[in-house]
């Protein structure tokens, strides 16, 4: 562990936090700041933005990545360095499936590595893969809370505006996977790599294709509803802290 200023998150392992929430908007973090207790602002350089909070008097952090792999990756490697254990990616999600709605949450059990960061670390026949205990604990909250979700594997990838995005996501839909976004796979390769606790819960922002004009339709509806599963997954993710932490002691 070092004890040094991170260069990009600006923080040092004097935080002694185990556990971070990892939202990419540093937006988000204001939001996950009234499930907290004891909020201190800690940081805000480039993308990341960070805060220290108490849940259920566990010590998290909460650190804004940015958009993609290659500024989720330094946040990784960093909190890595300063001591954090478990991280929880709370980001959004476009549905690849049509039965997926607006405001569901996807529990990523594993994603397609369609991105170059970790293929800078490792050749792209390592999986990416969330930790099964992580995952487990997040099943069990949506069950027990209620709240809308699907599980499954997503894709991970580099640019939303590539000629071909249309005929990329039909092929990923017809093989079953759930959803999209940009820094999953990062996560879960470099939590292998460095000996971390990962997993992804996500928040449904973007209608599949298929359900496009039923999202148009309901635009104010689905306005509501993104922002209803932006809360779930906030409360999803700290609540699977909290029992992963209790089962630990």
């Amino acid at each position: 562990m070092s004890t040094e200023l991170q260069p990009h998150i600006q923080l040092t392992s004097e935080i002694k936090a185990k556990y971070a929430l990892l939202p990419g908007d540093p937006k988000r973090v204001d939001k996950v700041k009234q499930h907290l207790q004891h909020v201190q602002d800690l940081a805000y350089n480039r993308e990341y933005k960070s805060i220290l909070g108490y849940y259920k008097d566990i010590p998290i952090l909460v650190v804004s990545t940015g958009i993609g792999g290659p500024s989720t990756g330094i946040a990784i490697e960093e909190l890595a360095n300063i001591g954090v254990s478990t991280l929880i990616r709370i980001g959004s999600s476009g549905a690849l499936q049509d039965y997926i709605n607006l405001g569901d949450l996807i529990i990523a059990t594993g994603s397609v590595r369609d991105e170059g960061t970790s293929k800078a670390y490792i050749e792209s026949i390592f999986p990416a893969i969330a930790n099964h205990h992580l995952v487990a604990a997040l099943r069990q909250v949506a069950e027990i809370q209620n709240i809308p979700y699907h599980m499954g594997i997503i894709r991970s990838h580099d640019s939303f505006y590539t000629d071909q995005e249309d005929n990329i996501d039909e092929y990923w839909s017809r093989r079953g996977l759930l959803g999209s976004d940009m820094e999953t796979s990062t996560l879960f390769v470099l939590g292998a790599l460095r000996g971390i606790q990962t997993a992804s819960v996500l928040n449904v922002v973007v209608p599949s294709k298929g359900n496009l004009q039923t999202g148009i339709n309901n635009l104010v509806e689905g306005e509501k509803l993104s922002a209803q599963g932006e809360q779930n997954q906030i409360k999803v993710a700290l609540e699977a802290i909290a029992s992963i932490h209790n089962k630990s002691k």
